[in-house]
């Protein structure tokens, strides 16, 4: 059996050998735990520990845009990762990098978002800069998950190429070069700490691995298209209300944007240690991020929508604190998140700290019924 795995391994590790010089190799690595070797490469085996942690699954009913919309084919944010996945392996491919660790980056990046999507991590944030004087955003909360929350508390022990990918993937800014920066283990761990102070310097981080840069750009083609087929449906603007000077370059269609950008980034990046668009597409690029903005992002809920969620997130967390404080295990906060955390997290991490991760691991539809239960309109 000895000889069986190894040549397995041997066979996980035959595809390295057609990567390019700029590529992620199984031999770059590193975790922040050591862990015995199995058959599989390290970064293979990110991607089986994220799919099969329990915050992977709770994506299936997680915001990307729109919250609690009856309509079946509107984007939940399992559907973005899924798409992210695809597109970065596809530019991946094409470019001959390492296609385990782009799928463990893009499957991964969005499990710290907080239900309600952009809303809620606005909320979120707002908390935690009253309550701990510390910022909280989705792609920071993500890396704490795997690190410290995740696992009963314990983490699942990712490689640090995989945490720094999540944690530098920040699709709101975007940029027509992206180039790597390499990182010890130590400095990934400063530049995470150093998140939760400068929240503006975080969204500018570089990836460490080329893989990290494309799940970054792929990051913004997985929801910039698929975000307007959403509003379409939803009849917040027709097709040809886009603007021509945008059209003109990147389509009309999700499926013409994602494929021009794409080709774009495949012919611009080919043999090169970056991830470049063209001065057009990028360009296009840009003002159909814009656009999107002012028709798409802006309008998502409304003022009194708003208010309310904001009313019961505040809400929530000072109840769960409250619970803590005189240890009501009774609360739901007990129930299924503190009783099943291990005796290290409870220990390391503050009560205030121990709410947010527990509000911020929420699905919409849970989150929804205990604003429902807990606060009146």
């Amino acid at each position: 059996m000895e000889d069986v795995l190894k040549k397995a391994r041997e066979n996980f590790l035959l595809k390295e050998r057609d990567l390019s010089i700029y590529a992620s190799k199984d031999s770059d690595a590193v975790r922040l735990n050591s862990m015995n070797q199995d058959m599989r490469t390290s970064y293979f085996r990110d991607i089986d520990r994220i799919i099969h942690a329990y915050s992977y699954t709770r994506y299936m009913d997680k915001t990307q845009v729109y919250s609690f919309k009856h309509n079946d084919h509107i984007s939940k944010r399992i559907v973005h990762v899924q798409l992210v996945s695809k597109i970065a392996r596809t530019i991946g491919r094409a470019l001959r990098l390492n296609e385990d660790l782009i799928e463990a980056i893009a499957l991964g990046h969005d499990i710290g978002h907080a239900p309600l999507g952009h809303t809620g991590e606005k909320i979120l944030n707002d908390i935690s800069k009253r309550e701990l004087n510390m910022a909280f955003a989705h792609n920071i909360q993500g890396v704490r998950y795997y690190m410290n929350v995740e696992n009963n508390g314990k983490g699942i022990n990712l490689t640090i190429q995989t945490l720094d990918g999540i944690m530098c993937h920040n699709g709101e800014m975007i940029s027509p070069i992206y180039e790597p920066v390499k990182k010890s283990k130590e400095e990934f761990l400063e530049e995470y700490e150093n998140s939760y102070i400068d929240l503006e310097g975080n969204t500018k981080c570089h990836p460490m691995t080329l893989e990290g840069c494309v799940v970054r750009i792929s990051d913004v083609i997985g929801y910039i298209g698929r975000d307007i087929e959403d509003a379409i449906s939803l009849g917040l603007f027709k097709r040809e209300d886009l603007p021509k000077d945008i059209v003109n370059v990147l389509g009309n269609t999700n499926t013409d944007i994602v494929n021009t950008i794409i080709l774009d980034i495949i012919k611009m990046s080919m043999d090169k240690p970056y991830i470049k668009m063209s001065d057009d597409v990028f360009g296009a690029l840009s003002d159909l991020k814009d656009f999107n903005s002012k028709y798409i992002y802006s309008k998502s809920m409304t003022k009194d929508d708003y208010k309310y969620y904001e009313k019961g997130m505040n809400k929530l967390f000072s109840l769960y604190l409250n619970d803590i404080e005189n240890k009501n295990t009774d609360s739901l906060i007990y129930k299924i998140f503190l009783n099943t955390q291990s005796k290290e997290y409870l220990d390391n991490t503050p009560i205030k700290r121990q709410v947010i991760d527990f509000i911020s691991g929420m699905t919409d539809e849970f989150f929804l019924a205990q604003v429902r239960e807990k606060v009146k309109k």
